[in-house]
């Protein structure tokens, strides 16, 4: 019976407690719906794609082409998953602290003993002294930190919770790379339709000139008039460089997203088809399913969970530390003995370490370890905010957008309608040409901005799928 009590009481005592809060998730209200509805008129034909693989949902298989080059080369994305990696690497060395550690210890020491030393001349007056030595040792030792408080308990779930928050961390690494490349994308398209754009409008102007002057050979036209068609075309002209600029500038940046030297890709990219359609957004479940799906929020829950677990880590030091240590050892002088029952000298221990006057230290780090974790609590709650905010911002970005171009769309066919009309009139004499050069600045200031509307479209799509934690395969628990 005493056997037993004793056996039971060394279970308890081996197996400890765990002081400190248990981690329970925080709640976080979430609405069912997002405030800003999608609108219905302005929704794309297309069906909404998978969240996770949301760029083929543009049906352009350039981009499908950029964004799979993205993952596979990326340098940034290559960084994060070392990160991640050494996160786990710290989760598994915080978890193996808990476990005994055992050790093998060997070594020979040749030595000559001084014989004026105190132990050489105690030793030289016994018979068959020898001042050559060799000393041969060898030892398997053992030792075990007992975890009464939790200490490395707690240690290790806070190292576990930071692995996740990694691992939350390198998928917000990738979702933020394709939706990168994917806008830089759709301001390479942007900017090819407006360098398309102004290229036709120099055509005209200088269908223009050459009508004016041909005019003004006739004695109908003036030199201001042929001056003023012929400032018109040099605007014209003026404007391809700072588009030829940003198109570059794009260009290099999808090359360096790639992890390729700026100019590599980009012959491929400006010759591909420029063709896309405009997917619809899927925003059923509402902002609740950010708590799944937006990594910097996983992340952050993931935090708080580390900093809850760092508490009773602090807590813990409250304790008193135990551990057990043991060493077979083998020791001899004598050559060829090291192996017997003469030379064999075990050892074991039993230490404990109790912090009982500390002026306070347990104290203020159980208090920057309760600040930490209200912090992070915080930093949750924020980051859950911010997540609706982008999504909010991106349905109203996508409804405001799909107006303006539907607007745009009408005012440029007008503005084509009246530009035809100045211009025969203008032939006929009947207007002069004042008119016709109003309207081609009002026709190509509309039709670059419907270029521009058109690619911001495409990017708000883009940032839509982003805020909502599309671009990785499954969801963190």
């Amino acid at each position: 019976m005493r056997t037993e009590i004793i056996t039971a009481a060394l279970v308890v005592i081996l197996a400890g407690c765990t002081v400190g809060p248990d981690y329970v998730r925080p709640n976080l209200a979430a609405a069912g719906h997002y405030h800003a509805v999608a609108d219905k008129a302005a929704s794309p034909a297309s069906p909404a794609p998978a969240l996770d693989t949301w760029w083929r949902g543009f049906d352009d298989p350039e981009l499908v082409v950029i964004v799979e080059r993205v993952l596979a080369q990326n340098l940034d994305l290559e960084a994060s998953a070392a990160r991640m990696e050494q996160a786990r690497a710290a989760a598994q060395f915080a978890g193996a602290s808990r476990l005994p550690e055992g050790s093998l210890d060997g070594d020979i020491a040749r030595q000559r003993q001084s014989i004026v030393s105190p132990l050489g001349k105690i030793a030289s007056a016994f018979p068959g002294y020898e001042r050559k030595q060799t000393l041969s040792e060898l030892g398997v030792g053992a030792s075990w930190e007992l975890d009464i408080a939790g200490s490395l308990h707690r240690r290790s779930e806070a190292a576990d919770a930071e692995y996740q928050a990694a691992e939350a961390a390198h998928a917000g690494v990738r979702i933020s790379l394709v939706a990168e490349a994917a806008d830089a994308y759709f301001q390479v398209r942007g900017a090819q339709a407006r360098i398309a754009i102004a290229q036709d409008q120099i055509r005209n102007e200088s269908g223009l000139v050459d009508l004016v002057n041909v005019r003004r050979e006739g004695g109908v036209a003036t030199l201001r008039e042929s001056s003023q068609a012929q400032a018109l075309l040099l605007q014209a002209q003026a404007s391809l460089p700072p588009l030829q600029r940003a198109l570059a500038a794009q260009l290099n940046r999808l090359d360096v997203l790639m992890g390729a030297a700026p100019g590599t890709y980009a012959s491929e990219i400006e010759s591909a088809p420029a063709a896309f359609t405009l997917p619809a957004i899927d925003t059923a479940g509402g902002p609740a399913q950010l708590l799944r799906r937006r990594p910097d929020v996983i992340a952050a829950e993931r935090k708080v969970a580390a900093s809850n677990a760092v508490v009773g880590a602090a807590i813990a030091e409250y304790y008193p530390s135990f551990s057990l240590s043991s060493v077979l050892g083998l020791s001899s002088l004598q050559s060829g003995k090291l192996f017997t029952g003469d030379a064999f000298q075990p050892a074991a221990m039993l230490g404990l370490h109790w912090r009982l006057f500390d002026f306070g230290r347990v104290d203020a780090q159980v208090k920057q370890a309760r600040g930490a974790n209200r912090e992070a609590l915080l930093d949750y709650r924020a980051s859950m905010l911010r997540a609706t905010e982008d999504v909010e911002n991106a349905i109203v970005a996508l409804n405001e957008l799909a107006r303006q171009q539907a607007l745009l769309e009408a005012e440029v066919k007008a503005h084509g309608q009246a530009r035809d009309a100045a211009q025969e009139a203008y032939r006929g004499g009947a207007v002069s040409l004042l008119e016709v050069l109003d309207e081609d600045r009002q026709l190509l200031a509309a039709r670059d901005l419907l270029a521009q509307v058109r690619a911001d479209d495409a990017r708000s799509a883009v940032a839509a799928f982003r805020a909502m934690g599309g671009g990785w395969s499954g969801a963190l628990q």
